[in-house]
């Protein structure tokens, strides 16, 4: 498998999970590496933004920001080393996260049933752009998707972001939550069209402020909760920034 490079290994790590249903449980992470979407405020840019891409980024201004070598930045690893590190850091909750994990997903099947022969207290979340379907297989297996359609704020176009059948997909299932990136207050009236348009349950909605510090954080915050009281969202901190700040493998 394709995962991001953690400190000359695989980023697989301990943690608590810092945003959506399941904000401060104990977890296990696993980063795939590769995205098929390119944000321009994706705080994994490390996952998709090759030297020589066109992609473009808001640090492109800071003198101090380069584009990533991708052949330093991609661990390849078999799912059995994988399996043997989720198990070693001890938490029963795993998250899939990336870059974006499903387009590895057949592997990503694998190591969930591989940990779950072991045992049956495994539980997966994947955190997805919502792009692909998921196949059956994969369905069968994860325990929880957390489904963060891009808006225009991401600087994706429209016709790559939003994937009619998959959020479709996603919006009947009872596995699926919904989380939107908000730069501010102004962007939910974009997330109220896609919820009405995808027939998307408001309770299964989450508004979370987008920023990489504290400050930024709390600055795009102001006026989110009051959209969520009124359209019957729910709110969602970024737990990690707040106690770990930026930082890979927290």
């Amino acid at each position: 498998m394709k995962l991001a490079n953690l400190r000359q290994g695989p980023e697989i790590f301990a943690s608590v999970q810092g945003e959506g249903r399941n904000v401060g449980r104990f977890s296990v992470f696993v980063r795939a590496s590769i995205c098929n979407l390119h944000c321009k405020w994706c705080d994994t840019d490390y996952t998709w933004n090759w030297d020589g891409t066109p992609f473009k980024h808001v640090r492109d201004s800071d003198p101090n920001y380069r584009k990533f070598d991708k052949s330093t930045e991609i661990v390849e690893i078999g799912v059995a080393e994988i399996a043997s590190r989720v198990r070693s850091l001890g938490a029963k909750n795993v998250v899939l996260t990336g870059g974006e994990p499903l387009l590895q997903q057949d592997d990503f099947c694998r190591l969930m049933h591989m940990l779950r022969e072991t045992d049956q207290d495994y539980v997966f979340e994947v955190e997805t752009n919502g792009t692909i379907v998921p196949s059956r297989d994969f369905d069968e297996a994860i325990s929880q998707y957390n489904v963060s359609p891009k808006l225009a704020n991401s600087g994706n176009p429209e016709v790559l972001r939003l994937r009619r059948e998959s959020i479709k997909f996603f919006a009947g299932s009872p596995k699926a939550w919904f989380k939107f990136v908000c730069c501010s207050p102004a962007d939910v009236d974009e997330v109220s069209a896609i919820v009405a348009d995808y027939g998307i349950k408001p309770k299964q909605v989450f508004l979370m402020p987008q920023g990489t510090t504290s400050e930024q954080i709390r600055e795009a915050s102001q006026g989110l909760v009051g959209r969520c009281l009124e359209l019957g969202f729910n709110f969602t901190d970024r737990l990690h920034i707040h106690l770990f700040r930026n930082t890979r493998g927290t």
